[in-house]
């Protein structure tokens, strides 16, 4: 209780952690504005009744941070930087250059690396923006507008979307934590006063125990969130007895790396999450259109998304593949044997260099095994509730506490580390 105390007092009068703080406030509040004002001609009836009917839309509004529900300028969110991001680090895989570019030459690499993927996200988000204003404009959410106003609402909606990219690398850069997921996180707490509006307005006694029984879910899925989040698997760690000059003796401290089992975070599901609404975009996108074929394709499209089975087993490998990739891209076992060997340490009966890199390597994988089935199936587990009880709303309600439990986990431990460096 007394470390939280004075935690919380350095907080207070810490100039560096408390600017850091006011400058995500007051970033999290611009985009709150921006997500307030509508594009030109939303009938706003219609679109109520078209997102409460919807759950792709549904999906799109969490990683709009709520602007889709309210059609505004920031309707797109952070959604098209996420997907360049994916595209970008999927093309690591199969273009060289781009490997050696992220891995290998350091941060000046990194820094046009992302600057590659900003640059992808202009095309993304003009092409995601005239489609959703498309298609709204098919399904009698938008008025009849002309291709010129249509035009200059693709351009404001995808300078929004550069902007809000631009705030989530602000957040990152001068603020605590990940910008983006801060940007999804705020949408998602944002839109929680409705929700529970909603549900008290049409809460039927008869439904009581359904409600106690997602609320004891609902726990049990945040405690499984940070129990995991928080695990780690320790590999013991020897540094080696060095004699210096004057006979100083050194090193011979027994320590310990930690491996988190969950490296990935919530990462693997914002990832999915883009990826697996794609062709249900593509389908609505066809099944309005004039033309009898296209209307089929987009049909059966949309059909096999709408199997509950067919869903959640593709999300589910989704996000199982996506914990794999996104731990691979963000942990090297290379770097820390080499890190390992430049100072002098080892691993107990494991030979140092590539046979480090190698029991390492091994170690991570395996827990990572883990943390990929623990986080596919929490993200499935409201789809499978969704198809026992009916109640559509909480497979996005589910997916939502996931991001949100994360997030809040990440904050706290980020806010920690910056009360540590202060005290030293």
């Amino acid at each position: 209780m007394n470390s939280f105390v004075s935690k919380l007092k350095i907080f207070f009068l810490d100039p560096s952690v408390r600017n850091k703080t006011l400058v995500v406030l007051g970033l999290l509040i611009l985009f709150r504005l921006l997500t307030s004002i509508p594009i030109p001609g939303v009938d706003t009836a219609a679109l109520s009744s078209f997102l409460s009917n919807n759950q792709l839309f549904g999906f799109l509004n969490v990683f709009s941070g709520g602007g889709l529900s309210q059609l505004s300028i920031a309707m797109l969110g952070v959604g098209p930087y996420i997907t360049a991001s994916i595209i970008m680090q999927l093309s690591t895989i199969m273009i060289p250059g781009l490997k050696t570019l992220y891995h290998d030459e350091g941060e000046a690499g990194r820094k046009k690396f992302n600057q590659y993927s900003r640059l992808l996200t202009v095309p993304l988000a003009a092409f995601q923006g005239y489609f959703l204003l498309s298609f709204l404009q098919k399904q009698g959410v938008l008025m009849d507008i002309s291709f010129a106003d249509q035009i200059f609402n693709v351009v404001v909606i995808t300078a929004t979307a550069m902007f809000l990219m631009w705030i989530g690398e602000l957040i990152t850069e001068f603020g605590i934590g990940n910008g983006v997921s801060i940007l999804i996180f705020a949408g998602i707490v944002a839109a929680l006063p409705r929700e529970v509006g909603q549900l008290l307005f049409a809460y039927d006694p008869s439904q009581l125990l359904t409600y106690i029984g997602f609320g004891i879910i609902a726990l049990v899925i945040i405690y499984g969130i940070v129990l995991v989040t928080e695990a780690e698997r320790p590999i013991p760690i020897t540094y080696a007895r060095q004699v210096r000059s004057g006979g100083q003796v050194t090193g011979g401290v027994s320590t310990y790396l930690p491996l988190r089992i969950s490296q990935a975070g919530v990462m693997p599901i914002i990832f999915a999450m883009s990826i697996l609404l794609f062709p249900q975009m593509v389908g609505s996108f066809m099944a309005a259109s004039s033309t009898a074929s296209l209307q089929s394709l987009g049909s059966s499209i949309i059909r096999i998304f709408e199997n509950s089975w067919v869903y959640g087993i593709t999300y589910f490998l989704l996000v199982f593949l996506f914990t794999y990739f996104y731990t691979a891209i963000t942990f090297e076992p290379e770097s820390v044997a080499s890190n390992l060997q430049k100072n002098g340490a080892f691993v107990p009966g494991v030979r140092p260099g590539e046979a480090t890199t190698k029991y390492i390597s091994t170690v991570m994988n395996r827990i990572t095994l883990v943390g990929g089935l623990f986080l596919g199936l929490v993200a499935v587990l409201p789809i499978v509730l969704q198809s026992v009880t009916g109640v559509a709303s909480f497979a996005i309600g589910g997916t939502a506490l996931l991001i949100v439990v994360s997030v809040v986990i990440d904050l706290f431990k980020k806010y920690d580390a910056q009360l540590s460096m202060r005290e030293y």
